[in-house]
This record gives C-alpha cells, sequence and structure tokens, in this order.
C-alpha cells in the first residue's frame, strides 16, 4: 500500500500548493489594482510624449493640448444602458507630434456624424490595451469598423505615435461623444476562486485515494 499513499500525498501536495500559489497570486494582484486606482486618480501631469516611457506609462494621469483633424477610427463596443455604439478613437495634433485620444462612446444612431474636428484639452490616462488576440476579427477598414484596440495598428493607420490617451474630461466638450475613462473595474481578480478549486481538487484527490485504500485493504482481506 505504500505506493497508493505516496501517490495520494504527493498529488494532494501539489494540489494544495497550486492553492497556495492561487492566493499568493490573489494578493500580488491586489496590490496592483491598488496601484492602478491611485494612478488614475492623481491629479493630471502635462504629457511629454517625447519620453522614453510614455507609451508604457500605463494609467498615468495626464493632460494634453491639441487639434483634432478629422481622422478617427471607430472601435465596436455597446455600454450598459445606451446599447451599441463605437469608441471614437481620434488623431490629435499636439505641438510635439501625433497621438491617438479615446475620445469616448459614440451611440450606433450617430454613427453618421462626421468625424471630430477642432481644438481640445484633454484629461485623461495613458493606456495600453490588451484587447487584440488569435480570435479578433480583421477590421473593416472600408466601413472604419474596429473590433478591438490593436494599439500599434491603430498607430500605424492613423499615423500617429503608438501612445493612447483615454480621455476623461475633454474641453470644449463634444456633446455626441460621452468619455469612457479608465478604472480598474475590467481587471480580473480570480485567483480565490482558482485557489479554492485546486483546494478542493486536493480534497477529491485525498478522498479518492482513502477510497482505492479501502479497496486494496478489502481485496486482501477476500484474499486471505
Amino acid at each position: 500500500m505504500i505506493f497508493p499513499v505516496l501517490f495520494g500525498i504527493i498529488g494532494a501536495a501539489i494540489l494544495i500548493g497550486l492553492g497556495s500559489w492561487q492566493l499568493e497570486r490573489r494578493v500580488w494582484k491586489e496590490g496592483i489594482l491598488a496601484h492602478i486606482r491611485e494612478e488614475i486618480v492623481k491629479p493630471p501631469e502635462p504629457l511629454d510624449i517625447t519620453a522614453p516611457d510614455a507609451a508604457r506609462r500605463n494609467y498615468h494621469s495626464v493632460r494634453v493640448a491639441g487639434r483634432l483633424v478629422g481622422r478617427e477610427i471607430r472601435v465596436l463596443v455597446g455600454v450598459d444602458g445606451r446599447g451599441p455604439g463605437f469608441r471614437v478613437i481620434a488623431r490629435l495634433e499636439t505641438d510635439k507630434g501625433p497621438i491617438l485620444v479615446d475620445m469616448g462612446f459614440l451611440p450606433d444612431r450617430l454613427k453618421a456624424n462626421p468625424p471630430l474636428r477642432g481644438r481640445v484639452e484633454v484629461v485623461g490616462n495613458i493606456l495600453w490595451p490588451d484587447e487584440y488576440d488569435w480570435f479578433t476579427p480583421e477590421p473593416d477598414l472600408k466601413a472604419n469598423i474596429w473590433f478591438s484596440r490593436d494599439l500599434p495598428r491603430m498607430a500605424e493607420y492613423l499615423g500617429t505615435r503608438p501612445l493612447l490617451v483615454v480621455a476623461r474630461k475633454v474641453n470644449p466638450r463634444q456633446p455626441d461623444v460621452m468619455p469612457l475613462p479608465v478604472d480598474a473595474s475590467g481587471i480580473p481578480n480570480n485567483h480565490l476562486n482558482y485557489a479554492i478549486t485546486w483546494f478542493l481538487l486536493a480534497v477529491g484527490w485525498l478522498g479518492m485515494t482513502v477510497y482505492w485504500l479501502w479497496r486494496i485493504r478489502r481485496r486482501l482481506k477476500e484474499n486471505s
């Protein structure tokens, strides 16, 4: 019976270890989320698009002024209580070069609206979206319908730096476009659920091991 006992103990130990690791990951993720929430609400700083790490300063609160030139991308999205529509990703000409600005939500019923133009000041947060994967459909360039904020590709398409600011406030306000500010609510933290799953598997593993040992013991008695 040595092998079944070792099999049960080692297997359960591995599963318990994986559950403990997920608890550690949960603490790590909570720290990241706390940092993100802190970054989002900080007073905005003037955006220096020439800084080497500007594009990677995720969630950093910034302020930038420039001119909307009527070139934009529309990313298909739905908003609770407002239905389907588009995120308007516009090219903003700043005094140090063009960048991308996520201006917010345009309802589907207003999709025929002309592109945004004019000088604006934007307060928002730098974001490097993680939305594109192998299953994301290719954008319909003819209809200007995109299915994710694929930052490198959007920047190449609109001829800007690969830097995206998601608007929190826009001055002057664009009446038909509602800002969709960055927040941490969409970042998953499911590590507690994962940990519980691993611990339950460990309990099941031990239960099956006990049943296995009982079967062996019973068979030995029957053969004796």
